[in-house]
């Protein structure tokens, strides 16, 4: 992936270099002149690495030369981010300017040695940097630049469907009706019977499989259906878990036995018609297929089972009746054309009817071999180019690279990639940390491509994360994922087609991997910089520039020793995203703050873990904490809670406060106005039984809030309660906010008022404000809320005030 990259971090340093805040950290340091320095020479390099990006897919000296190029960027950009790190730290003591400087001085980290320190590791890489940028003239690279792409971000497109939708699936109607006659007519001896679907990997096998269980005549045949994937792990126990969690929607225990998950199997199916559809297999021993296949056996007669591979061996270790195999072939040149057309026509920029677009058309449709995934790839592409000048460009030009090699279709696939804008192309390897059939979350796919700094925010008006879902809506519709499903409540779940898998561990290279044995451990070069390890085995890894540590999600539940948290804080101190999730540890080490460019973390599902330390608070830079499954019953300090803008995706949900009734002192609970089934989360929120809790702040911060009457009638604060602070219910005009009086301890007034900025009110306040009590009418409905026998709030002193007003109030 260097080849591609090189010139995104490129472009990423000379914006850092180029900001107001790095000039300042420059003089703060006294490093500005080798700060410009810096930007010069990179900005010198940057003009010719689209030449070299070019040149290096037939040239592997600049191939390597780009590597060595990316090492030394990702280096200037961690020692870029420490300088921000650092400044924000510097900027967040607090303080006099006096109390300040005397504190940075002589602290343990002296900002003097700091100093010094940055400028000698500045000077090495701007060294590294020169003699690289020297290399590049026996290349003969030459000047080229091109705009932008951000086309990709702001162009709304029609979303292309995936192969399960039957009208979207073209050429496969012989094998649909050869498959359904032998699920559906064909009287075999056997209750249970195998229909093998072979054929390389793109050509559609997984799509006709969906097609036809998904057929009305199928089930309504059958009296039980399930669909598993197996791919390259052929674990006998695994598959019949996952089996289980078809027929019933819920994983099995993973402590259970085989014995007494092949038992959960039997029951469910023994005696019963089914259809077992098992995608993807690559096991070829026929050892471990019979011990699979003894379990399924009890189907009462005219079972089937589908089995999808590649392999023609597995076909003839699960059927031996060729006839009986359905092998899969490319599409017949008429099909092909159809799909084609449907794909690359489809923006309408071009004209699908005129003959100079046919001709090239076709001419490139060649090169795809009639396998149903590239066709869909390389279309997706050209439906983006306007001209036939450009088809022809990439006719003679990208398709003249690429040696077709027959049953390999990798080549014409990286033609797609090769084409992404490079942003996308970040985004894309990096998926290759997932394995093969892996449910990807996409929310927490996008999560890491923003800790990466994959997303770029060119548009202020939208966050980060609403620029990453087009980031991957954009891969969607190049075919680049496949099997999305939406979920009601906005969660997202996709998978790579294995091809796709195969092209992302190409064009990633060294610089990712999945790490599950001690071999592939120890040949992991240093320079790796995102890995998904089994984590017994991360103290035997060796790099020291990772920016991604990754539990492997395929591993059950293990234990974290200190020692390989000491391990990972010691050597990993260029993380960005650290996910360990689901692991049986009780203390998170305090050192972690010495992670100071981590951006994610995860360590959700970790039950025994009863506190986090306080050092967490010194990581800066972090963006996302996950603690999902928490047992926090014991907390008693949460200052505010955050609800999630989307009211999706399962994070920051009211549900989650729900067990936690030793919360103590204050809390503050904001974005309200976005949660949505609101009478239901505020129950769920379970304030009443909070006994300890003194002040509650409840802040609407816009969204939508037809029903937030009843919610507020559903919180139910316990009677303890002493404060109360409602601000921006109903906010029908911009400054509308809330006024709370209360009495204190000491019988003195205490007044919270909502705005921004806040302001503070005298104890004649009713003589000053602009007719107030017109201002109210339209909050009776709230009044008549807070005074009503489901709120027993008998501690609360004084009034509820609300102004709707515009500008000042006195």
């Amino acid at each position: 992936m260097a080849e591609a990259i090189a010139f995104d971090l490129a472009a990423e340093l000379i914006t850092k270099l180029s900001s107001f805040t790095l000039s300042q950290i420059g003089l703060w340091w006294n490093a500005k002149d080798d700060l410009d320095d810096l930007k010069s020479t990179v900005s010198t390099i940057k003009v010719v690495l689209l030449d070299a990006e070019e040149r290096s897919v037939t040239s592997q000296l600049v191939k390597d030369w780009l590597e060595k190029l990316r090492d030394v960027l990702y280096d200037a950009n961690d020692l870029l981010d420490d300088f921000s790190t650092e400044a924000l730290r510097k900027d967040l003591l607090g303080g006099n300017k006096l109390t300040k400087e005397v504190r940075l001085f002589f602290s343990s980290s002296n900002q003097f040695a700091y100093g010094l320190k940055m400028g000698r590791k500045m000077k090495a890489i701007k060294a590294r940097l020169i003699s690289i940028g020297s290399e590049a003239k026996v290349f003969n690279l030459v000047e080229r630049d091109r705009p932008m792409e951000t086309s990709f971000m702001t162009k709304k497109r029609q979303q292309t469907h995936s192969f399960e939708r039957e009208d979207e699936i073209i050429g496969r109607d012989d094998d649909k009706a050869a498959l359904l006659k032998l699920m559906l007519e064909f009287e075999s001896e056997e209750n249970v019977y195998i229909i093998p679907i072979v054929g390389f990997g793109g050509l559609g096998k997984t799509a006709l499989a969906q097609l036809v269980y998904n057929h009305e005549r199928v089930k309504n045949h059958f009296e039980l259906m399930m669909f598993a994937c197996v791919s390259d792990d052929f674990d006998v126990k695994v598959i019949v878990a996952n089996i289980i969690k078809s027929v019933t929607d819920l994983a099995p225990d993973q402590n259970l036995e085989m014995d007494q998950l092949q038992k959960q199997l039997r029951a469910k199916i023994d005696g019963k018609k089914y259809l077992l559809v098992l995608d993807d297999i690559w096991n070829e021993d026929p050892g471990k297929w019979y011990s699979l296949k003894k379990l399924l056996m009890g189907g009462a007669k005219g079972s089937r089972i589908i089995v999808t591979t590649r392999s023609l061996r597995v076909a003839e270790i699960t059927n031996k009746c060729e006839s009986h195999v359905l092998k899969l072939k490319g599409l017949s040149d008429n099909d092909a054309w159809s799909l084609f057309k449907r794909i690359a026509f489809e923006q309408g920029y071009v004209d699908s009817t005129s003959s100079a677009f046919v001709e090239v058309g076709k001419q490139i449709l060649e090169r795809c071999g009639g396998v149903p995934l590239a066709i869909r790839t390389i279309a997706g592409t050209l439906s983006l180019k306007k001209t036939v000048n450009e088809w022809h460009s990439f006719k003679e030009i990208e398709l003249a690279k690429i040696s077709q090699i027959e049953g390999d279709i990798l080549p014409t696939l990286k033609l797609s990639y090769d084409h992404l804008p490079s942003h996308l192309k970040h985004c894309f390897a990096y998926c290759r940390l997932y394995p093969k059939d892996h449910e990807i979350d996409v929310r927490t796919l996008v999560q890491f491509w923003i800790a990466q700094g994959f997303v770029k925010q060119l548009n202020p008006s939208q966050s980060l994360e609403e620029i990453g879902f087009g980031y991957f809506k954009d891969l969607v519709e190049r075919s680049f994922f496949q099997e999305l499903v939406e979920y009601g409540n906005g969660d997202m779940i996709c998978k790579m087609h294995d091809l796709m898998h195969d092209l992302a561990e190409l064009v990633a290279g060294m610089e990712s991997s999945i790490i599950d044995s001690n071999k592939i451990s120890s040949d992991v070069g240093e320079k790796c910089r995102h890995i998904s390890i089994n984590p017994s085995l991360i103290p035997l890894f060796k790099g020291k520039k990772l920016r991604t540590l990754l539990r492997s999600p395929n591993m059950g539940t293990q234990n974290l020793s200190q020692e390989t948290w000491d391990f990972v804080i010691a050597n990993c101190r260029c993380l960005r995203v650290l996910k360990l999730n689901g692991l049986d540890f009780e203390n998170i080490s305090p050192s972690i703050y010495k992670l100071k460019h981590l951006r994610y973390l995860d360590l959700s599902w970790n039950p025994h873990i009863k506190n986090l330390p306080k050092s967490i608070c010194k990581i800066q830079n972090l963006k996302a904490l996950k603690l999902d499954w928490w047992k926090l019953t014991s907390l008693e300090k949460l200052s505010a809670f955050v609800v999630d803008k989307d009211g999706s995706h399962g994070s920051a949900d009211l549900s989650e406060l729900r067990l936690l009734n030793n919360l103590r002192g204050e809390l503050t609970i904001r974005n309200l106005g976005f949660v949505k089934n609101a009478k239901e989360k505020f129950k769920a929120a379970n304030f009443k039984e909070k006994q300890h809790l003194r002040s509650l702040a409840l802040l609407w911060d816009g969204g939508n809030d037809d029903d937030d009457d009843k919610s507020l009638e559903d919180l139910q604060p316990h009677p303890n309660l002493k404060e109360l602070c409602i601000g921006g219910w109903r906010d029908e005009e911009p400054t509308i906010r809330l006024l709370m009086l209360s009495l204190d301890s000491s019988n003195q007034r205490k007044v919270r008022f909502f705005t921004c900025p806040p302001v503070l009110l005298y104890p004649n306040f009713y003589n000053r404000c602009s007719n107030p009590i017109s201002r109210m009418l339209s909050y009776r409905r709230l009044w008549k809320t807070l005074n009503s026998p489901s709120w027993p709030i008998t501690n609360i002193i004084g009034t509820v005030v609300f102004y709707a007003g515009r500008g000042r109030l006195w």
